[in-house]
C-alpha cells in the first residue's frame, strides 16, 4: 500500500475481549452490539485477548475451549470476517514483542496507578505476578500495532486507553513519528445493564448469584426464569423514576432490545403488574439473542471453518502488525 493510499484509508477501530467466560447481556448490549454497527463506518480489528487472561491462573483445557468459543461468538454476533480482521491475540507473536519495547518506555509509577492492578491484586493476593502489573503495556501493544484511529471504550477501560496514548506520544517524541495516537471512541449509549438481584451493581459473569446475570448463551427458559426473579419494588407500577433501580434496569434492557422509548413502555404496561412486565422483558431478550445463539451453535459444529477463519485472521493481523513492529524496531536502533 502506498503512502498516499495509507492516508486516505478508512478510519480504523480496534477492540479486544478476554476469553474468560461467556459474555453477559450487559457486555452484549453495552459493547458487542455496537462493534457490529461500527463495521459499516470503519475498518475493524477485533481480537480474542487470550494472553491477557493468564494474569490469573487458568485451566489449560478450559482456556483452549473458551478461546474457540469467544472467537465463534465474535462472528456469531454479526462481525463479518470479510470486512474485519478477527483474530486470536496469541497467534500473532508481534503483540508480545512490541509489549517489551513499550514496557521499556513506560514508567513504573504509571503502571502502579492502574486501578485494575489494584483490584485484581486484592482478589488474587496469592498470585500478584509481573504480568498482572505490566499487562497495560501489552494492551498498549495490542492497540498500537494496528495503528487504529479509535478504540471503543467503556468507563472501565478508559484509563488503559489513556495510558496507550501517553506511551505512543512518548515513543513518537523520543524516536520520531511511529504510532497513530488513537482517540477513545465513546460508543452510542448502550443499556447500562445492572445485576438482576442487586440493580445498584453492574451485571457481572463472576456474580455468585446465578440469577443475577444473564449470559448471551442462556436458553429461553433460563432467561425468562431469571427475569421473573428480578428484584423490583413494591409500587407495582412500570415507570422510570428515581428510587426504582430494579424497574429502571428492566426498562433500560427492554428499551435496548425493542427500540421502544420509556414513554412507550409505560403506556404499554399501564395498569399491568410487574409479573407481565418481567415476562415481556425476558421473552424480548430471548428473541434478541436467539439468532446469535443459532449462529454460534452452527459455528461450533464446523471445526474446519473456525480453524480456517482463525488462520486467516492471524495471517492478516500478523501482516499489519509486522509492519508496525519493524518500524518501531528500526526507530529504536535494532538491526533488522
Amino acid at each position: 500500500m502506498s503512502e498516499q493510499q495509507e492516508t486516505v484509508r478508512r478510519k480504523r477501530a480496534l477492540s479486544c475481549i478476554q476469553p474468560t467466560g461467556t459474555p453477559t447481556l450487559g457486555n452484549y448490549l453495552g459493547a458487542l452490539r455496537n462493534w457490529v454497527a461500527l463495521q459499516d463506518e470503519m475498518d475493524g480489528c477485533f481480537a480474542v485477548a487470550d494472553l491477557h487472561s493468564i494474569t490469573v491462573r487458568q485451566d489449560p483445557q478450559k482456556l483452549r475451549q473458551q478461546i474457540k468459543e469467544m472467537f465463534a461468538i465474535l462472528i456469531a454476533i454479526g462481525l463479518d470476517p470479510e470486512k474485519n480482521i478477527i483474530f486470536v491475540q496469541s497467534q500473532v507473536p508481534q503483540h508480545a514483542e512490541l509489549a517489551w519495547l513499550l514496557a521499556c518506555n513506560t514508567q513504573f509509577g504509571e503502571l502502579s496507578r492502574m486501578t485494575q492492578f489494584k483490584d485484581k491484586s486484592q482478589k488474587h493476593a496469592d498470585n500478584i505476578n509481573l504480568g498482572l502489573f505490566a499487562y497495560p503495556t501489552l494492551m498498549a501493544a495490542d492497540i498500537l500495532l494496528y495503528q487504529p484511529d479509535y478504540v471503543p471504550v467503556g468507563a472501565d477501560q478508559k484509563q488503559h486507553c489513556e495510558l496507550a496514548r501517553d506511551i505512543a506520544s512518548r515513543f513518537n517524541n523520543l524516536y520520531g513519528n511511529t504510532f497513530v495516537v488513537p482517540e477513545p471512541y465513546i460508543m452510542k449509549a448502550g443499556a447500562r445493564v445492572r445485576s438482576l438481584q442487586d440493580p445498584t451493581r453492574k451485571m457481572s459473569k463472576s456474580d455468585e448469584n446465578q440469577n443475577a446475570c444473564v449470559s448471551i448463551l442462556d436458553d429461553k427458559d433460563t432467561i425468562v426464569r431469571k427475569f421473573k426473579r428480578a428484584v423490583t419494588d413494591s409500587e407495582a407500577c412500570v415507570r422510570y423514576a428515581d428510587g426504582k433501580d430494579g424497574i429502571n434496569n428492566l426498562m433500560e434492557i427492554y428499551a435496548a432490545v425493542t427500540g421502544k422509548s420509556y414513554d412507550e413502555i409505560e403506556r404499554e404496561f399501564d395498569g399491568r403488574g410487574y409479573g407481565d412486565f418481567k415476562l415481556a422483558v425476558g421473552e424480548a431478550v430471548a428473541a434478541e439473542l436467539a439468532p446469535l445463539q443459532e449462529r454460534f451453535a452452527s459455528l461450533m459444529k464446523d471445526k474446519a471453518y473456525l480453524e480456517e477463519m482463525m488462520k486467516k485472521g492471524a495471517s492478516t493481523a500478523s501482516y499489519v502488525a509486522a509492519r508496525t513492529l519493524s518500524k518501531a524496531k528500526k526507530k529504536m536502533g535494532f538491526v533488522l
